[in-house]
C-alpha cells in the first residue's frame, strides 16, 4: 500500500514548500524507495495555464501535456519520476469534477456538500495521482498543499489530508508543516511566536505535525528549536531548522544531516538502508568550485519577476555544473532596448530570448536577435525566441520588411509566423482569423518526437531525434521557409506529421552558433544529467569568450 506524506505551509507563502518537498523525495529516494509528488492547488482555476506570469509565475507542462504549477518542476528535478497531469489539480478541478457527478445523477438526489462529496473527491484524486506512478505502486507519495494553513481556500484540502490519516490508520500517512521564523533586526532576535500559531491552527483543524520544518534566514538556535516543540508539542529533533542556502541542491543534505527522513520513516514504520546522497554533494561541489565564468543576457517582459522563467534558470545552472561553468544571468526588460537601443549587449558572452505570448517587448527582443545575429554573439530563441529570430531574419536577410506574426500584427503583409488555420494560400497572406476564444483548448502541448536533419548543427546537439515539450500555439508558416531557405536560413528540425518547424539554425558561414527552437528545452533539463542544448550553447559562450580574449 502506498503510503503518504502531506506538506503543509504557515505564517506566509513563497518559504519553499516545493524544494523542501522534492528534497526529502530525494533523500527517500536515494533510500530506495520508488516515490511520486503531487501539488494540490487552492485557486479556481482549472489550471495556470491562461494566467498571467505575474500572478504565478512559471506555468510547467508535463510530457502528457498538462499546464501545472512551477513546483512539478522542482520535482522533475530532484527525482527520478516523471510528472503527469494527475500530478497537479486544483480546487476549479475538484469542483468540475463534482458538479459533473451530480448532473449525471451520481449522488442519488442527495444534497452535495463540501464534506464529504468534495473532501472525498480531493482524496480519490490523491490516490488516482500516486497510481499514475508509470512503474507500478510507488511506495511514496508526498503531497504539497498550497497555500498556507487558516487560509478559507485551502481548508477542504486538509481536511481531505485528515480524513486521510483518520480513514487509512496509524503508520500510513505523515504530516510535515513548513513555517516562517523570522529574525527582526531590530530586536536581534528570532521570533518563534508566528510559527507556535500557525501549528496551533494546523491543530485546530485536527492535524498533528510529524516534523516542523522552520524557514528563517540563518540556522535556528537549539535553545529556539526547544521553545517551538515545548509550543506545538513536537518532539525537539523534529524541529528542522531550514536557512538561507546558497543553492537548492544543498536542501536534501540539510535535511537529511537532522535527520528528517529519519524521523519520517520511524513514522510511517519504513526500514530502509541508510541515504545516499554523493550525487547531491557532486553537484554542490561542482556549483561551488567553477573553472569558467560567462555572462548571459536573457531578453524578456518579464524580467522583475524571475519566477516566470524558473525552469530556465535551473537549466542555465545545470549547464553550469556539466560544463565546470559559473553562469552569470543579467535580466534584460525587452521594452528598454525598444528606446535605448542594443548597447546594453555589448558586454555578453551569449544571448537568449525566452518564450512568451503578447506583442508587447517584441520589437526590443527583436532588436537584441538581430544584434546576436550581426555580431556573432552565440544565440539562443526558445518558443516565441524561435519565432521571432524568423522574423528578423525575414525582415533584414530576406528582404520582408514588413514580416511579424500574426499574433503581434494581424494586418501584417508577411505573416511569417501564424496560427496553421490561417495559413490559406501559397502566398501565405491571412483570408480567415481564428474565433477560438477557449485559451485554454487551442495550444500545442507535451512531448513530441521528431527527426533531426544531418549535417545540421541539431543533429551535433541531439543526435538524430530530438523528443521536448511544447506549449504554443503559434508556427513558423510553411508557405515562406522555401523562401527564408533560399537566403540561407536552417530549418534542422520537423515534426513527422503536420512538417511543422521545430528548429532553426544559421549555418556556420554565416554564425558560429544561433539556434531557435519552438519546444520548451528547459523542462526536461534535471541537475544529475544536465541538457545537451543548455550544455552546447554555453559551451559556445565560452568559446566565443576566448576567442574575444585572444584578439584583444
Amino acid at each position: 500500500m502506498t503510503k503518504y506524506i502531506f506538506i503543509t505551509g504557515g505564517v506566509v507563502s513563497s518559504l519553499g514548500k516545493g524544494i523542501a518537498a522534492a528534497s526529502l523525495a530525494a533523500i527517500l529516494e536515494s533510500r530506495g524507495l520508488k516515490v511520486t509528488m503531487l501539488k494540490l492547488d487552492p485557486y479556481i482555476n482549472v489550471d495556470p495555464g491562461t494566467m498571467s506570469p505575474f500572478q504565478h509565475g512559471e506555468v510547467f507542462v508535463t510530457e502528457d501535456g498538462a499546464e501545472t504549477d512551477l513546483d512539478l518542476g522542482h520535482y522533475e528535478r530532484f527525482i527520478s519520476a516523471k510528472m503527469r497531469k494527475a500530478n497537479n489539480f486544483t480546487t476549479g478541478q475538484i469542483y468540475e469534477s463534482v458538479i459533473r457527478k451530480e448532473r449525471r445523477g451520481e449522488y442519488l438526489g442527495k444534497t452535495v456538500q463540501v464534506i464529504p462529496h468534495i473532501t472525498n473527491e480531493i482524496q480519490a484524486f490523491v490516490e488516482r495521482g500516486a497510481a499514475a506512478y508509470p512503474d507500478g505502486v510507488v511506495d511514496v507519495a508526498i503531497v504539497e498543499i498550497g497555500g498556507t494553513v487558516g487560509d478559507i481556500e485551502s481548508l477542504p484540502f486538509l481536511e481531505a489530508a485528515r480524513q486521510m490519516g483518520l480513514r487509512m490508520g496509524r503508520n500510513k500517512v505523515a504530516y510535515v508543516h513548513l513555517t516562517l521564523v523570522p529574525y527582526i533586526a531590530t530586536a536581534g532576535e528570532l521570533k518563534t511566536k508566528p510559527t507556535q500559531h500557525s501549528v496551533q491552527k494546523l491543530r485546530e483543524i485536527g492535524i498533528f505535525p510529524t516534523a516542523l520544518l522552520c524557514r528563517a534566514d540563518r540556522p535556528i538556535p537549539d535553545d529556539e528549536r526547544a521553545k517551538i516543540s515545548l509550543f506545538a508539542n513536537v518532539r525537539e529533533e523534529a524541529v528542522i531548522s531550514m536557512w538561507d542556502a546558497k543553492s537548492i541542491y544543498m536542501i536534501p543534505q540539510m535535511l537529511n544531516d537532522q535527520g528528517l527522513d529519519r524521523i519520517v520513516c520511524e513514522e510511517l514504520k519504513l526500514e530502509l538502508p541508510p541515504a545516499d546522497l554523493s550525487v547531491w554533494a557532486r553537484l554542490v561541489h561542482s556549483l561551488e568550485n567553477p573553472q569558467h565564468e560567462i555572462t548571459i543576457g536573457m531578453v524578456g517582459k518579464y524580467v522583475e519577476l524571475t519566477e516566470s522563467y524558473k525552469s530556465l534558470i535551473e537549466a542555465l545552472r545545470h549547464a553550469g555544473i556539466h560544463t565546470e561553468t559559473r553562469v552569470n544571468i543579467e535580466y534584460i526588460d525587452s521594452e528598454v532596448l525598444e528606446t535605448t537601443g542594443t548597447d546594453a549587449l555589448a558586454h555578453f558572452d551569449a544571448i537568449l530570448v525566452p518564450g512568451g505570448f503578447g506583442a508587447r517587448g517584441t520589437e526590443g527582443k527583436i532588436a537584441a536577435i538581430r544584434y546576436a545575429r550581426e555580431n556573432k554573439v552565440p544565440y539562443l530563441g526558445i518558443c516565441l525566441g524561435m519565432q521571432l529570430a524568423v522574423i528578423e531574419y525575414a525582415r533584414h536577410v530576406s528582404g520582408m520588411t514588413d514580416a511579424n506574426s500574426t499574433e503581434l500584427n494581424p494586418e501584417t503583409e508577411h505573416p511569417v509566423v501564424a496560427l496553421i488555420t490561417e495559413w490559406r494560400d501559397r502566398e501565405g497572406r491571412v483570408e480567415t482569423r481564428s474565433n477560438d476564444s477557449d485559451l485554454g483548448g487551442t495550444m500545442r502541448l507535451g512531448s513530441q518526437r521528431c527527426p533531426v536533419s544531418a549535417g545540421t548543427l541539431a543533429q551535433r546537439i541531439y543526435g538524430d531525434e530530438v523528443n521536448e515539450r511544447h506549449r504554443h500555439r503559434y508556427e513558423v508558416n510553411n508557405h515562406y521557409v522555401p523562401e527564408l531557405e533560399k537566403t540561407g536560413l536552417i530549418i534542422s528540425a520537423r515534426t513527422p506529421t503536420e512538417n511543422l518547424p521545430e528548429i532553426m539554425e544559421l549555418p556556420q558561414s554565416m554564425h558560429p552558433w544561433f539556434v531557435g527552437v519552438q519546444f520548451h528545452p528547459e523542462f526536461t533539463s534535471t541537475p544529475r544529467a544536465g541538457h545537451p542544448l543548455f550544455s552546447a550553447f554555453v559551451t559556445a559562450a565560452l568559446q566565443r569568450q576566448a576567442t574575444q580574449g585572444a584578439s584583444a
